[in-house]
C-alpha cells in the first residue's frame, strides 16, 4: 500500500509538470487532451483492484466512466462561471455543479453499454456548449514559477481523494477516482497566470482527451471480469493509447488556434 501511494504521490506531480511544459510550448489545448489521459484514475483503479479484488474494481470502474459526464459539467461550469467570478468563484460554482452532477448520476444505475453511449453523446456535445472567447495576449507575471506549487496542490488532491475513496463502497470510489484533481491545479493556476482564454481552451482541450479515458474505463469494467489484473490493465491502456493518437490526428485541424501563453 505503502509503495503504491508513493506511486501516485510521485506520478501526479510529475504529470502535472510534463502538462504544464506542454501547455507552454503547444497551447492550452494539447494541454488539455494531454492532462485527459488516465494516469491518475489508472492508478487509483489499480490500488482499488489490488485492495478490494476485481469485481470491486470493476463496479468502481463504470463510476468512474460515468464520472466522465460530471467532469464536463464541471469544466462548462467553470468556463462560465469564469466571466462573472474570479477564480475562486468559479471553481466553487464548478465544484458545486460538479458535486450536483455526481449526486444525479449515482442514482441511476444505466447498463454499461448505455453507460458509455451517454458518455460519448456527452462528449460529443460539449465543446459546442463552452462560451466563444477571443484569443487573449497578456504579459506573464514575472518572478519565481508557480510549478512547484501545481505539484505540492495535485499531491495533496490526491491524498484527499485517495483517503476518501478507501471509505466509501465501489460505485462511489469510481466517482472519486475521477475527482478533477487536473482540472482544479491546472486550470486554477493556468487562469491565474494566463487569463481566462487560456483556461477555457484547456478545459475543452480535456474534452477531446476524455474519449480515450471512457476506452479505458470500458475497458477495465469488462476485463477485470474476464481476465488478470495485469492484463485488464495492459490492454485497456493500450486501447485508451490508440484512442489518445487518433483524437489527436482529428484534432490537428485545430493546430495553431490555441493560446500559446504560458500555462
Amino acid at each position: 500500500m505503502t509503495s503504491i501511494l508513493l506511486l501516485k504521490l510521485l506520478l501526479v506531480p510529475c504529470l502535472i509538470y510534463f502538462v504544464t511544459l506542454a501547455g507552454r510550448k503547444w497551447g492550452a489545448g494539447v494541454a488539455g487532451w494531454l492532462s485527459a489521459f488516465p494516469i491518475i484514475s489508472g492508478p487509483i483503479l489499480l490500488t482499488i483492484t489490488l485492495e478490494q479484488g476485481p469485481a470491486f474494481a470493476a463496479t468502481a470502474a463504470e463510476g468512474t466512466l460515468l464520472a466522465v459526464v460530471a467532469i464536463l459539467v464541471f469544466s462548462i461550469a467553470y468556463a462560465w462561471a469564469s466571466a462573472c467570478f474570479g477564480i475562486a468563484g468559479a471553481m466553487l460554482c464548478a465544484m458545486l455543479a460538479y458535486g450536483v452532477a455526481v449526486a444525479g448520476l449515482n442514482a441511476v444505475h444505466p447498463q454499461l453499454p448505455l453507460c458509455f453511449g451517454l458518455v460519448v453523446c456527452a462528449l460529443l456535445v460539449s465543446p459546442r456548449l463552452f462560451p466563444t472567447i477571443p484569443p487573449q495576449s497578456r504579459p506573464t507575471a514575472a518572478g519565481a514559477s508557480d510549478v512547484p506549487w501545481r505539484m505540492v496542490a495535485g499531491a495533496l488532491l490526491v491524498l484527499t481523494v485517495t483517503f476518501a475513496a478507501s471509505r466509501i463502497g465501489p460505485r462511489l470510489s469510481g466517482f472519486f477516482a475521477m475527482f478533477p484533481i487536473m482540472s482544479t491545479v491546472l486550470v486554477g493556476f493556468s487562469h491565474a497566470r494566463s487569463g481566462r482564454a487560456f483556461a477555457v481552451t484547456l478545459l475543452r482541450g480535456m474534452v477531446f482527451g476524455y474519449y480515450a479515458f471512457a476506452v479505458f474505463c470500458l475497458t477495465i469494467a469488462v476485463s477485470l471480469r474476464q481476465g488478470s489484473i495485469p492484463l485488464a490493465f495492459c490492454f485497456a491502456f493500450f486501447c485508451a493509447l490508440l484512442v489518445q493518437v487518433g483524437v489527436k490526428r482529428l484534432m490537428s485541424v485545430r493546430a495553431g488556434k490555441a493560446p500559446k501563453l504560458a500555462a
